[in-house]
């Protein structure tokens, strides 16, 4: 049920009950030699829209807390950005270059690119209008007002222009088109306001570009009164005093704009002898990059749009025009006002209930806490810097510790993890560091973190040529009576303590020495020339980890046909590799019992009879951004569980090196498969994957009362489990 502006978030569970009471269709797809229909792949760039969607639909959902709501819509936007920047951009550079193929949905480069653009176009308006119908109006319930310059009092207007004066107007840089200067240089995603003027004395129009400073608040605070909260966009502030920019002359228009350039880019590492010189250079181009999107007011007049088209050299097929604001992004400022009336409950994760102290006469150590039992933490449940950071930040003070190694994907601006290597590596000990230095978006920041590392001594090297290194993995080198001893963490997350109060990760502490000499070999592997061919306790990509899980998952077969219950589950950020789709939609065919649990893509069309009727696909999304990775398979009673760093992607399973480890407490499997047995309840608020491909929220009962909030019970399951350990 939907009215002109689409589906509410109640109306999307009306349309779920319904679509449940219709008889699904027979697949009558043409098939190939091994009797897989040919189209039966979702299109992987139409499911990540979809996973937006997800996002989209929280915003929009009134029973989510206010101030939430106006964080997921920035996320959106955010979300959206990037996604023009590398997804749209790619494919577009593909097909200019002659380089782009069929989908795995089969459907031809050039179609699937107006697709896409279409399917962007209408989601960017649907995005629009949550915010001016939707959350707009909600803010102002709540006495939160982003007002326009024509609603302030005339005191209000004096003040703002003397802080113009004061604090923007010396920011500012009005750059004139005309025949001695060019059209300027539009940085990515910059906010801009163009402006019409005219000269009085020849009567001549002319075109100026005026940035809005990213260096100020995006919204500018005006004075409160009472329990009201006001704000102006800066733009606002900006275009209402332009004849202070342009003196002399008359201002007849102006204008809101946005561009969105290209920022993908490929390093050929076979070429390159310095990958980090090679890395900044293109880092340096990616400024520059092709316009892909131009985001504009909705009420543009026509001379405008047209000299901007042109001078940006794109179609019109890449113009959005837009009601109400641009750049919603900055709605994080919004989100982030001190209203807790608004927000989510607060919930401050706890120690792990193993590192906890023994007694009180203990110390925090955590090495004997490993040395006990292996330990398995869930972030952000379970605070990430009384076990990971206080692990590192025990070894570099610890004189018994000889040696770390680590690897580092993506970290934080003032990482404590980076400031604990190089403490080590002052003391003197070994410490090596993996730094990925192709980590997208975060290049520029861990090239800085590699050279400060290597400037204090640690051993600094950068992987495989060819791969990124994306597994999660710490060891640390321990004497102990006169032996040497090796504690190791395996996770599903980054190294990043500010990102683990968020996101959602496992990470498995253990001293076995199984793992031990794994996690030796590997490092051995990326740091040196070794090539190791097998693993005890790991299954590592890219040579072992797609085999690995494509042989566990026929084994599942195998069971079925046996007569013997089977089941395959596994919980991913995306899952896109045909070979483990496939190998799940032949499980799926011989009676095993599939469950994947993703956030993001799904290429994965689940429940469609002759196919795939065994397989359900679910998503969870909230205040957590689901991130951890599992695979777990029932093997006949004797259940094997793996978490680790890798999704089921090509860029994943052949383009990086991943780690999975298995788990060996029946404690530690007990909780996971609760925890997914609840994330594939019906009672559970989730999305459900139809057989069409699309997605349905069921987050209230018929009732209208809502689902249970998997995070929220997560986290006070656990806070439970934590003061029953200090009793």
């Amino acid at each position: 049920m939907t009215d002109e502006h689409g589906p509410t978030a109640g109306d999307a569970d009306f349309a779920t009950q319904i679509d449940d009471d219709q008889s699904e269709p027979e697949y009558h797809a043409a098939e190939t030699a091994d009797g897989m229909p040919i189209d039966r792949f979702i299109d992987r760039e139409l499911s990540w829209l979809d996973f937006n969607l997800r996002v989209l639909e929280l915003a929009e959902d009134e029973q989510v807390p206010l101030l939430e709501r106006v964080n997921f819509l920035a996320i959106f936007a955010s979300n959206l950005d990037e996604f023009f920047m590398v997804r749209v951009a790619g494919l577009k550079r593909r097909i200019v270059t002659g380089l782009a193929v069929p989908t795995n949905a089969g459907v031809a480069p050039q179609e699937q690119y107006s697709r896409l653009v279409a399917r962007a176009r209408e989601l960017q308006q649907r995005h629009a209008r949550c915010y001016t119908e939707s959350i707009g109006p909600a803010l102002q319930n709540e006495n939160i007002f982003l007002v326009g310059w024509n609603e302030l009092s005339d005191a209000e207007r004096t003040e703002l222009t003397q802080r113009f004066y004061d604090e923007i107007f010396p920011v500012l840089m009005p750059l004139a088109v005309d025949p001695a200067h060019p059209f300027p240089y539009i940085s990515g995603l910059s906010l801009n306001i163009a402006v019409r003027i005219r000269s009085p004395r020849s009567e001549t129009e002319e075109f100026a570009r005026l940035k809005v400073p990213a260096v100020l608040s995006r919204f500018v605070p005006i004075d409160a009164s009472g329990s009201t909260t006001r704000f102006l966009p800066l733009e606002d502030l900006i275009a209402h005093n332009l004849d202070e920019l342009f003196p002399g002359m008359e201002v007849i228009g102006h204008h809101i704009f946005r561009v969105t350039r290209n920022e993908d880019f490929i390093i050929d590492e076979d070429e390159t002898e310095n990958l980090i010189q090679q890395l900044e250079k293109e880092l340096s181009r990616r400024k520059f990059g092709p316009p892909i999107r131009l985001e504009i007011e909705q009420d543009v007049e026509e001379v405008v749009l047209d000299l901007l088209v042109r001078e940006l050299g794109i179609s019109n097929d890449e113009v959005y025009p837009l009601e109400g604001e641009l750049d919603l992004t900055g709605m994080f400022q919004i989100s982030n006002l001190d209203r807790p009336d608004l927000l989510y409950t607060k919930r401050v994760p706890v120690t792990a209930a193993p590192l906890l102290p023994k007694d009180n006469d203990d110390g925090d150590d955590i090495f004997s806490a490993i040395t006990r039992k292996d330990v398995l933490v869930h972030h952000p449940y379970e605070s990430f810097a009384t076990s990971v950071q206080a692990m590192l930040e025990q070894a570099a003070d610890d004189p018994n510790v000889l040696a770390i190694k680590q690897t580092l994907y993506r970290t934080s601006g003032d990482s404590p993890i980076v400031a604990s290597l190089i403490r080590a590596a002052a003391q003197g000990k070994q410490v090596l560091a993996l730094v990925e230095i192709k980590a997208r978006f975060d290049e520029t920041n861990n090239i800085n973190w590699a050279r400060k590392l290597e400037r204090a001594g640690v051993h600094v090297v950068y992987g495989l040529v060819g791969l990124k290194t994306h597994c999660k993995l710490l060891m640390v080198v321990r004497r102990e009576h006169g032996k040497l001893k090796n504690y190791c963490h395996i996770g599903t997350g980054n190294y990043n303590p500010k990102t683990s109060r968020v996101y959602e990760d496992f990470g498995l502490f253990t001293d076995n020495d199984d793992v031990g000499r794994d996690m030796t070999r590997l490092f051995n592997e990326l740091s040196g020339f070794a090539i190791q061919r097998h693993f005890n306790r790991l299954l590592v990509a890219p040579r072992y980890l797609r085999k690995g899980l494509v042989d566990r998952i026929q084994r599942e077969i195998d069971n079925a046909e046996a007569g013997q219950p089977a089941r395959v589950r596994m919980k991913v950020n995306s899952i896109v590799d045909e070979k483990i789709i496939d190998a799940l939609y032949r499980a799926s065919r011989a009676g095993v019992q599939v469950e994947v649990w993703v956030r993001g893509i799904s290429s994965i069309k689940a429940g469609v009879p002759g196919m795939s009727e065994n397989i359900k696909v679910r998503s969870v999304l909230g205040r957590y951004l689901e991130h951890s990775r599992v695979f777990a398979f029932l093997n006949g009673g004797n259940e094997e569980i793996f978490i680790g760093s890798a999704d089921m992607m090509h860029r994943n399973l052949d383009r990086r090196v991943e780690a999975l480890i298995q788990l060996t407490s029946t404690q530690h499997m007990s909780d996971i498969t609760s925890l997914f047995d609840r994330a594939m309840s019906d009672s559970t608020a989730s999305w459900h994957a139809q057989p069409d491909g699309s997605w349905l929220r069921r987050a209230y009962t018929e009732q209208g009362e809502p689902l249970n909030d998997l995070q929220r019970d997560r986290m006070i399951e656990i806070q439970r489990r934590t003061k029953g350990r200090n009793r």
